[in-house]
């Protein structure tokens, strides 16, 4: 017998996007497919973790979802191979939790725990340390997907390739991922030996990314975006290497902080951003030498803080995240950040970052070799989205792309554009599985 579908609210994390679907929380594997028959007869569902896209690639307007939370086991780990084979409703958080304790680790990891191993796969994540370890997909070495045409499949590199290499950063939208086998790195410990430099301008964050790279795994930096004129792109790098000591531990995990209220909208203003990131760069930017700190400090600060999305009040907030080709990417960045600068919406959270070559084969997925920009504002109506788009035009000038994970508004021109495999993708769908950013951008 199959969970039911119940009327819930749900939203994107970015809050912009508020709706009540139909939603089923199944707590077994079988009862996928008789969820999944159903939709074969409807074409409208999508399967869903934990709700951390920002827009609405986790979202479908007109349909319903099944939530694989519930669906969360391990099904499998060799403590000597680093192979693990869990269920993809289990967190990051579940499987650090297993597996940091034993000198093993996520082998990249994005800047929240509290993503499902489905939706890790499913938007192919990266991390800081994308120039040694690729994204996600990379590790990936077989999953199991249900879908309502074919019914369950076991996928790898060698075993329906073109399905692998579709659902790989594929948006969910090739059917329901339902396990997946992961190859874990090695750690000495469970603490990172991490520098901040601050630099003080954008010309002094590529002069340090240079000096990075070959030294350290993990590398990113934040950015001033109120910063204007000679210190136009100033900020903090943050690199870092896994310790030899510390130990082996596992993250505490109790909140320091939860937000249990949205937020006044009038909280984040020019103001108060910018006075933020001046303390900000004058804290961090004075530090020098190696601070040895626990993992979760260093890949997951905004963990610590509960509901840390209701900062932004009832209106919610715009993710924008691009990557720009090697060739032209500081030019890029830097009208980027005049852009934003002129228009007084500083962004709160800003963070600079490399990717390299390595490439998982993800039809859609969003790494390519250059800068990535991350960058949130509050939502302010027209003007925001105006600043939004006149970013993408940037963007779309200089080659790259925005990553759909992060994204709610995006043009479909935009997106077809960064993105030219989206057919071959479109081909493999399946026909039951939809969601509202994959009309958005391909029926427009």
């Amino acid at each position: 017998m199959s969970a039911p579908f119940v009327s819930q609210s749900y939203r994107s994390w970015g809050g912009v996007t508020r709706t009540a679907r139909p939603v089923a929380h199944p707590k077994w594997r079988q009862e996928l497919a008789g969820l999944l028959g159903g939709a074969r007869d409807r074409g409208d569902v999508l399967g869903v973790g934990l709700g951390r896209s920002y827009g609405d690639s986790g979202l479908d307007a007109g349909g319903r979802l099944i939530c694989g939370r519930g669906l969360d086991r391990f099904m499998a780990f060799d403590p000597q191979t680093g192979v693990l084979r869990a269920e993809a409703g289990a967190s990051l958080d579940d499987i650090l939790q297993l597996v940091a304790p034993r000198g093993w680790f996520l082998p990249t990891t994005p800047g929240t725990r509290f993503v499902t191993l489905g939706g890790a796969v499913a938007n192919d994540v990266h991390g800081k340390n994308h120039h040694r370890a690729g994204s996600f997909g990379l590790h990936v070495r077989r999953l199991g997907l249900i879908r309502s045409d074919r019914g369950a499949l076991e996928l790898s590199r060698e075993q329906e390739p073109q399905l692998f290499f579709a659902t790989l950063g594929g948006l969910g939208l090739t059917g329901f991922i339902a396990w997946v086998e992961l190859q874990l790195a090695p750690t000495p410990s469970s603490f990172l030996d991490q520098e901040a430099i601050g630099f003080s301008g954008l010309d002094g964050y590529f002069d340090l990314l240079a000096d990075s790279h070959d030294r350290f795994e993990h590398v990113a930096a934040w950015i001033d975006c109120s910063a204007t004129g000679g210190g136009l792109g100033r900020g903090v790098m943050f690199r870092a290497n896994w310790s030899a000591e510390g130990g082996l531990v596992t993250h505490e995990r109790r909140l320091k902080l939860t937000l249990p209220l949205e937020a006044p909208g009038w909280v984040l203003n020019r103001w108060s951003v910018g006075a933020f990131n001046s303390l900000y760069y004058s804290v961090h930017g004075s530090r020098h030498g190696l601070r040895r700190i626990p993992y979760a400090a260093g890949f997951y600060p905004l963990d610590a803080i509960g509901g840390w999305n209701r900062l932004y009040g009832r209106a919610g907030f715009f993710q924008h995240q691009s990557v720009i080709p090697e060739g032209v990417a500081r030019e890029a960045v830097r009208k980027m950040l005049e852009r934003i600068s002129a228009s007084g919406q500083g962004s709160f959270l800003a963070v600079l970052k490399s990717f390299g070559g390595k490439d998982s084969g993800g039809l859609v997925s969003f790494p390519r070799p250059g800068a990535s920009l991350a960058l949130d504002f509050p939502n302010r109506g027209a003007e925001t989205l105006d600043l939004l788009d006149r970013l993408d035009a940037i963007v779309a000038d200089a080659g790259g792309r925005i990553y759909p994970a992060k994204d709610g508004r995006m043009s479909a021109a935009m997106f077809q554009q960064g993105y030219p495999r989206w057919r071959a993708l479109e081909a493999l769908r399946d026909p039951s599985f939809q969601s509202a950013f994959w009309r958005r951008v391909t029926q427009s």
